[in-house]
């Protein structure tokens, strides 16, 4: 642990020699807040965050959101035939939604 630990201050060094880490976004303001984090977690925490800022969506968000929007549009619904439609919807997103959930879970153990 000791020499990855001087392994990443000689990278930051190098990098700060070469300028590498002058005029970077956010430069001389604090780091966000964040909770803190167990283990699991941290990682979780970093994973999503790394995808957010590549503008990733992971399946389980974006079946959240779809979800959201159909149960939205159901409640606003007037015809019984369309009420149908949009159940069996619900429930395949539900399902699907509850599926990408136990995948993230079991991924992350």
């Amino acid at each position: 642990m000791r020499s990855f630990r001087s392994l990443i201050e000689q990278q930051i060094a190098k990098a700060r020699t070469a300028g590498q880490l002058s005029g970077l976004e956010g430069e001389g303001k604090p780091l966000p807040e964040r909770p803190v984090e167990t283990n699991d977690e941290a990682a979780l925490s970093a994973g999503m965050r790394i995808m957010a800022e590549a503008g990733a969506l992971p399946e389980e968000f974006r079946l959240k959101k779809e979800l959201d929007a159909v149960r939205e549009t159901y409640g606003a619904c007037q015809s019984d035939a369309e009420r149908g439609k949009l159940m069996q919807r619900i429930a395949d997103l539900e399902l699907r939604y509850g599926i990408a959930q136990e995948a993230r879970k079991k991924f992350m153990k």
